[in-house]
């Protein structure tokens, strides 16, 4: 009986085998970064309660000041100015106490290598929401490399934040300066032709004192209403601050919202009737809260993703500083002089006009930039 030949093992038929059987693939463990683990999660309580806790805090900046206006208009005559104070920060300490509550940013935490921290927070959020987590291993690169204060004033940004941060102190200047300088033109009554119907009210009881600039003058309930009318405006340009930003530019629709605010700071000398001074008031409002709305947008726009944040909080620092000086200019000094007030908030804002104008990047239509 005749047998099949055998091939004869060669290198040509081992390769041959070798290519026939397939190795054993070893299977990578499933990972999944924040993005994808919010997106499993999905919305629920935690979201909720986060809206109500930090969107209180700023439930549109406009709520606040027409409430305490209305406030103090009930117990400054009856029970006076402290405990109009006391009522004022309840919801600063109920706030404080809320944020305990609030867990740390999980992609904070990921881009410190903070894992761990992260996943807790995740796994937080998922059980408030009853919800699940994505299967496999939070994983994502860590920055290498994180925004630093020197760049900011690297050469390629250097004239950028300087302008910046000259716009972001002008605008606070101007922004705190109409509110505190609408009291004292108030107090003041330039409203021509007619006197105030408010009381002088001397505190100490001596007489002499009404002379000194340490006393307390009450307002009447117009007044007050001049206040609440003036305050709402800060919503009025919103339309008009979303067209211009959009079609003009950041930069040419800052220049006109500043020059624009520089013009009526002068108006304001000007001896008009009680509508007239609640219509300056209130575009003055207006325009002052267009001009923070733009220059944040801007702000965020024009750095890189790893000195955005830096830069916001830089720029937020020098914002303190106009507001902490806006007080001696629009009580201080216009006590001595309210055209002398009057024209330093006014050039303050044309300086800001013009940096805003010769800023070196626009950045309407620009992508947002990831890295420097």
């Amino acid at each position: 009986m005749a047998t099949k030949p055998t091939e004869p093992v060669t290198i040509l038929s081992l390769q041959k085998l070798s290519l026939g059987t397939a190795e054993p693939q070893v299977k990578e463990p499933k990972t999944f970064t924040v993005e994808d683990a919010v997106e499993t999660i999905g919305f629920g309580r935690f979201h909720i309660a986060l809206f109500l806790i930090m969107g209180s805090t700023g439930v549109f900046w406009l709520a606040g000041s027409l409430l305490i206006i209305g406030l103090a208009s009930v117990i400054i005559p009856t029970i006076g100015w402290r405990w109009l104070i006391r009522v004022a920060s309840i919801p600063g300490i109920i706030l404080i106490v809320a944020f305990k509550f609030i867990p740390e940013s999980a992609r904070f935490n990921v881009s410190t290598g903070n894992t761990q921290a992260a996943l807790a927070t995740l796994e937080c959020i998922a059980k408030m929401n009853r919800s699940v987590m994505p299967e496999g291993k939070l994983g994502e690169p860590v920055l290498e490399k994180r925004g630093r204060f020197a760049d900011l004033l690297d050469a390629k940004y250097l004239q950028t934040t300087l302008q910046i941060w000259v716009i972001w102190l002008g605008i606070s200047f101007a922004y705190y300066g109409v509110i505190l300088a609408s009291a004292e033109l108030l107090e003041r009554d330039l409203v021509c032709g007619s006197k105030s119907d408010s009381e002088v009210v001397v505190t100490g009881g001596d007489s002499g004192e009404s002379q000194s600039p340490c006393y307390c003058h009450m307002f009447a309930p117009s007044d007050y209403r001049t206040m609440i009318i003036s305050t709402i405006g800060e919503i009025a340009l919103n339309p008009l601050n979303i067209l211009g930003i959009n079609f003009l530019g950041r930069r040419l629709s800052l220049s006109i919202t500043m020059g624009c605010t520089a013009l009526f700071f002068l108006l304001l000398n000007i001896c008009t009737s009680s509508a007239g001074l609640i219509g300056f008031l209130f575009m003055l409002r207006a325009l002052v809260a267009a001009n923070f709305n733009t220059i944040y947008i801007y702000t965020a726009e024009v750095y890189p993703t790893t000195m955005r944040a830096l830069g916001m909080g830089t720029s937020g620092s020098l914002c303190r500083i106009g507001a902490m000086v806006a007080p001696f200019i629009s009580q201080v000094l216009m006590s001595a002089s309210i055209l002398g007030a009057l024209c330093l908030f006014s050039s303050v804002c044309v300086v800001c006009a013009i940096s805003a104008f010769t800023l070196p990047i626009e950045t309407k239509g620009r992508a947002l930039q990831q890295i420097k």
